[in-house]
């Protein structure tokens, strides 16, 4: 049995063994909970969890605590950080899911651990003795922008194995190089990623919706409801996209040669407008770890990139950080958690360099 699993089941069994006889039921609407990422506020006291690692923050007294979810389909998964350490993923279907607790006060995090197109989840509310507004600080923001490596797919094999029913079974966005990099430089952060998404064709076809197309909508897709600026503006917004643009896809369905002027006049006109709605943020554009730097496809992304901050240079502040080549070991030729934290190790100076920089 995974040690993930055991660790799980200790924890259930300590909350049911709790008294709760003092327990009260606080909505989502409580003010006590603060929300971080792509929601959607129910007029029947719920919240919706739409984007990669959307996220809830609280703080809990008492010895136990429930959590209450549900979703379109109960497949989806949350994961859970108590006092700033992470406990592990958890199925929305076992909802409500039970914490036992040890300390007098205790700060708890939720994030969604799927990502948009795999469905929303829907939290309802929690039962404990009493929930607080968690201790929380102005900080700088980073907005990761993105296709499935961002999003985490494929990363978390801890309680289900690769080739399993759901195709996002695997999905752990707490545990991808994003939110990594926040925790490690004490940065709010934001997924705004699509599996299989490029900037002008995705990993299978030709005429979709790319990310330029979604990225104003809440849920990422071109039919939902348009999404307002957030209060916390991002500082620098990352963008890691290409791989799919470059992609051969599933090597049957017919595929024309990567276009790097699609590609380039996409990107540029997705920075502009994202200059627009974020007028003070940096940019970084990343190339792909899944990609060789030393390849036909790996040297046309760099160049590709190069050539925008070029045209860009004198409105837009833009860096470029080139990957190292990796051999992924998540599912389906996607990093793993461990993958994840080498990508993370490799960006945090980058960042930390342009977070730190006055121009």
């Amino acid at each position: 049995m995974h040690k993930f699993v055991l660790f799980s089941l200790v924890l259930i069994s300590l909350a049911s063994c709790t008294k709760t006889n003092k327990d009260k039921y606080y909505p989502a609407s409580s003010s006590n909970f603060q929300y971080q990422g792509r929601i959607k506020k129910l007029n029947d006291s719920t919240i919706t969890l739409i984007g990669s690692a959307s996220n809830i923050h609280f703080a809990v007294e008492g010895d136990s605590c429930q959590l209450f979810f549900s979703g379109v389909n109960q497949s989806d998964y949350v994961s859970l950080e108590l006092n700033s350490k992470y406990i592990g993923r958890f199925n929305i279907k076992n909802s409500p899911i039970q914490i036992g607790l040890k300390d007098s006060l205790n700060d708890i995090k939720i994030y969604k651990a799927t990502e948009a197109s795999t469905g929303d989840i829907f939290f309802n509310g929690v039962k404990a003795e009493k929930i607080s507004k968690a201790i929380s600080k102005p900080r700088k923001k980073i907005e990761f922008i993105g296709n499935s490596i961002t999003c985490g797919m494929g990363a978390d094999m801890d309680s289900i194995d690769c080739g399993s029913e759901n195709w996002f079974d695997q999905h752990n966005s707490y545990l991808a190089y994003g939110p990594r990099i926040a925790r490690i430089l004490d940065v709010d952060f934001e997924l705004s990623c699509v599996s299989g998404m490029g900037m002008y064709r995705n990993w299978n076809d030709e005429d979709q919706p790319v990310m330029p197309d979604v990225y104003d909508f809440k849920n990422l897709s071109d039919d939902g409801e348009r999404r307002t600026k957030p209060e916390h503006s991002p500082d620098i917004i990352s963008v890691a996209l290409g791989t799919n643009d470059l992609s051969k896809g599933d090597g049957i369905k017919e595929r024309s040669e990567f276009n790097h002027k699609k590609f380039e006049r996409n990107y540029i006109k997705f920075l502009n407008h994202l200059h627009k709605i974020y007028p003070q943020a940096k940019f970084t554009l990343l190339t792909s770890p899944m990609v060789d730097p030393e390849s036909k496809e790996g040297k046309e992304l760099l160049e590709s990139l190069r050539s925008i901050k070029s045209k860009l240079n004198d409105e837009l502040t833009i860096e470029i950080f080139e990957f190292k080549l990796m051999q992924p070991e998540g599912c389906a030729y996607h990093p793993s958690s461990q993958d994840h934290k080498i990508l993370a190790q490799q960006l945090v100076p980058f960042f930390k360099n342009i977070l730190s920089s006055k121009s």
